[in-house]
């Protein structure tokens, strides 16, 4: 799965945040991160957790333009809801690429616009 940003989203939080954009991004990308070691951490034991964990990523991720990661996290929402274990390990097979390079495509992006 490709890596995708919504660069109009981005430009409409920075125009509602304006000087606060840039830090509530970086801490945008560290929620990535927590919320899916946290994803992780509670799948095999706490699914309500698990599914507020997804939930909170999906959201989280969509207002700030991150749309394949937000996109993946609500398919493990769902699939988590559903309990449909197949589509669940295939979701967190790819969680991580997409944390990570939805966290990468932000800073560039914030880098050649701030």
């Amino acid at each position: 799965m490709s890596i995708v940003i919504d660069e109009s989203a981005l430009e409409n939080m920075q125009m509602l945040l304006g000087e606060q954009f840039e830090d509530t991004v970086h801490f945008c990308c560290s929620e990535f991160e927590r919320l899916a070691s946290e994803l992780m951490l509670s799948l095999n034991h706490d699914q309500e957790a698990a599914i507020r964990h997804a939930h909170s990523l999906k959201s989280n991720a969509a207002q700030f333009g991150a749309s394949s990661l937000s996109d993946l996290a609500k398919t493990l929402e769902h699939a988590l809801i559903q309990n449909d274990q197949g589509v669940v390990d295939n979701a967190i097979q790819e969680l991580s690429s997409q944390v990570v390079g939805s966290k990468s495509k932000l800073e560039q992006w914030l880098s050649v616009k701030t």
